[in-house]
């Protein structure tokens, strides 16, 4: 994990443009003493321009009674984590999910069957404010772990030989089906071909640190290992349906702290799958009855999955 955790370490240093770094300052100290870090990830790390796009960042508190002053609000994130909250400044906006840096570090590795956090930071994602190197220190180790679970999780459903482009688009392309996603088919793909180097550096240290023995020889990855592919299957299937249930609770969670939430739900929902939303007066005022109702119509024209 040695190796894996340097290379980690210095991809979550990498350069973001400073009003990105501000903004998270600026959302850090809305929670005061309690916020450890602040995490910048998604499609937007790539983005020179950023107005008009949604950023996506992860606050890390030590505790949820600190971070809130509302009780209902801690008990929520500690039962249904994350919170997901609304910020702008100037003309950036922001979603912004809650952990602890404890619950963070559990829902980044492969003690926890949920793909949301390990999925998403075994993609790069850049460290843009943390309260002092102890907090750094416990973040590289917590992101650390996503890349390992990912692979230890994809392994069973893999060929035991295949390119390292299959690899992740295959790894990335399972936990995609786990969750409730707007995103077309095919969405790994692009993950692996927005930073194939990154991707071909952190191979072979993602699978020592995952327990896999593997060779690695250019652009060929031999898992060396034996693998259950039906015991894999049951474990995905699982996922599968534990995954779309949060997915679907989380959303209607998000509805009551994430201001103007369905408006922004329809709007990730019309970029990602091209599929027109409109969303009515009426669902705005009634957004827990309005999702339950339009996320069968979704599914049926495909802009969710």
């Amino acid at each position: 994990m040695t190796e894996l955790r340097t290379r980690v370490a210095a991809e979550l240093e990498a350069p973001v443009a400073e009003e990105v770094r501000e903004f998270a300052a600026e959302v850090a100290a809305k929670y005061g003493a309690a916020s450890q870090a602040v995490l910048f990830y998604g499609s937007c790390l790539w983005s020179k321009q950023l107005d008009g796009l949604m950023l996506d960042f992860y606050l890390l508190v030590d505790d949820y009674g600190r971070a809130y002053g509302k009780r209902w609000l801690a008990a929520a994130n500690r039962l249904i984590p994350p919170n997901v909250f609304y910020a702008e400044q100037g003309n950036l906006r922001a979603k912004y999910a809650v952990l602890t840096v404890d619950d963070f570090a559990r829902l980044a590795s492969a003690r926890t069957r949920n793909v949301s956090v390990w999925a998403r930071f075994a993609q790069p994602s850049a460290l843009v404010w943390a309260r002092d190197d102890a907090a750094r220190d416990r973040v590289v180790a917590a992101v650390a772990q996503a890349a390992p679970a990912l692979l230890a999780a994809a392994r069973p459903l893999l060929p035991a030989k295949l390119d390292m482009r299959e690899l992740w688009t295959r790894a990335f392309a399972l936990t995609y089906d786990a969750e409730l996603r707007s995103e077309k088919a095919g969405r790994g793909v692009t993950l692996y071909d927005t930073a194939p180097e990154r991707y071909r550096d952190i191979t072979g240290p993602a699978l020592a640190a995952a327990g896999i023995s593997a060779r690695v020889a250019g652009e060929t990855v031999e898992l060396l290992n034996s693998a259950d592919p039906a015991a894999g299957e049951r474990q995905w299937a699982r996922r599968r349906l534990e995954g779309k249930l949060l997915s679907a609770v989380r959303l209607i969670k998000a509805s009551l702290t994430f201001d103007g939430g369905i408006d922004y739900l329809a709007w990730k929902i019309t970029r990602h799958s091209g599929v027109e939303v409109a969303i009515t007066p009426w669902q705005r005022r009634h957004p827990i009855l309005a999702g339950l109702l339009l996320l069968p119509q979704l599914k049926r024209k495909g802009a969710v999955r």
